[in-house]
């Protein structure tokens, strides 16, 4: 390839990037709203600390205070609370209640620990987290305890402006492919994860290609360099936090995986949307794909398939609590219409309420296959041949096989009847066809 044909792509990709990072970069009096308004409230709650006596410091932290916050339609700001060691770890959030009283517009959010949400004006948000004071990452009681380390370790080593560019970018990138987040319901990369990864690969399309060469092969990535080797790290760390493609080690706490929560299906997609963009840039890489279910529809028309839309509803609470129970829900009722549908295409949308919405693309398989008892069994083989008409066996089994005659809906109705009890003890209040 001659370097005038290797130039070319490098040009276009510059000229996207530089007009991604005018649209995802806040205005200066975005900023300038939401500094102010932050200070106002401080100011306030700081007094209220100190009138109440409670032995708490504030500071602010997440992409806000790392200079990393990407221009959003409503914004929030994180505030941790970091309260004295010697505080029980049940009572702080109990504190931040009582400190919260006389503002207005708070709500409650449950979680390992329950914080709160205070709503400014209707598009500015400031969400306080109690956490504990602890000098050593050892004594974290809560994830959240290591947030004032993080924020601390990324504004010591990114500094440079082109950095937290690419890192702003980066973060536009995955939530446009719905992989930005460490929630349940999107198993992604989190906030404090790309900060790390683009700092260390050194820009957003270094750390594209990087990703499009990662194989089955777990990859450790270990910045601070904690451990001799892959091996080491591995064998060290908190195994249950193991299970994710990349194993990146916490900066600030060796033990710790701060990409635990990215998921292999999270990843994949991830993976593919960088090789498509590498392979063709463009500006819609970076803009929000709405499903077009008419098209989805009539497509599954024209193959003959069938197609169907579910809402379902949760009686917890929304936002993470209520998507992971909804998508839990989705993943088991996916393993269910699987046994006898060939699934072409599915979906599942949250939209941070109490309801989500999953859309299937089906074809009926021919037939399914039931496996009965051993041989051996006499007792069990009967039973089995009086529930099943048609049977066959091996050396070892009896089986039965049966035409799948109805239609993905009729299945639905059928199933929803038979497992009442058990979508009540999945918190689903309601599943119906839309």
């Amino acid at each position: 390839m001659s370097k005038k044909s290797k130039t070319q792509p490098r040009k276009k990709i510059n000229f996207i990037l530089k007009e991604v990072l005018k649209k995802v970069e806040p205005p200066k009096e975005d900023l300038k709203v939401i500094k102010d308004s932050l200070k106002d409230f401080l100011e306030r709650f700081e007094k209220r600390l100190k009138t109440l006596k409670i032995n708490a410091e504030v500071f602010v932290g997440g992409s806000f205070a790392k200079n990393t916050i990407i221009k959003k339609d409503k914004y929030d700001v994180d505030v941790f609370v970091r309260f004295n060691k010697a505080y029980d770890n049940r009572e702080i959030s109990n504190l931040l209640a009582k400190a919260l009283k006389v503002f207005k517009n708070v709500s409650k959010i449950h979680g390992s620990r329950d914080y709160f949400r205070i709503r400014i004006s209707p598009d500015f948000f400031i969400e306080l987290i109690p956490v504990k004071k602890i000098k050593n990452p050892k004594e974290a009681e809560n994830i959240t305890d290591l947030s004032y380390s993080h924020v601390k370790y990324i504004k010591r080593k990114i500094k440079s402006k082109k950095i937290l560019d690419e890192i702003r970018i980066a973060k536009a990138f995955c939530y446009a492919n719905n992989c930005y987040g460490a929630e349940s319901y999107i198993q992604g990369f989190s906030g404090y994860g790309l900060e790390l990864l683009v700092y260390y690969y050194g820009s957003f399309i270094k750390f594209l290609n990087a990703v499009t060469k990662m194989n089955s092969e777990k990859v450790v990535i270990d910045i601070e360099k904690h451990y001799r080797n892959r091996q080491i790290a591995l064998m060290d760390m908190n195994s249950a936090k193991l299970d994710s493609p990349i194993v990146l080690v916490d900066s600030t706490y060796k033990s710790r995986n701060a990409l635990a929560a990215l998921s292999y299906e999270t990843f994949e997609k991830f993976q593919k949307a960088c090789k498509k963009f590498l392979r063709n840039p463009s500006i819609k890489a970076f803009e929000i794909k709405k499903t077009d279910l008419e098209k989805i529809k009539a497509d599954a028309k024209k193959k003959k398939y069938e197609f169907i839309l579910i809402e379902t509803k949760t009686d917890k609470q929304a936002g993470d609590i209520a998507g992971s129970k909804l998508l839990k829900f989705y993943n088991h009722l996916t393993k269910e219409i699987n046994k006898f549908f060939y699934i072409k295409k599915k979906g599942f949308s949250y939209g941070n309420k109490k309801s989500a919405k999953y859309f299937f693309v089906v074809k009926k398989r021919p037939e399914i296959i039931y496996k009965g008892p051993f041989l051996k069994d006499k007792k069990h083989v009967e039973k089995f041949r009086k529930k099943h008409k048609k049977t066959f066996s091996d050396k070892k089994r009896i089986y039965s096989k049966k035409k799948v005659n109805f239609s993905l809906n009729d299945f639905l109705n059928s199933w929803k009847k038979k497992n009442k009890k058990k979508i009540r003890d999945m918190n689903i209040l309601e599943l119906k066809n839309i």
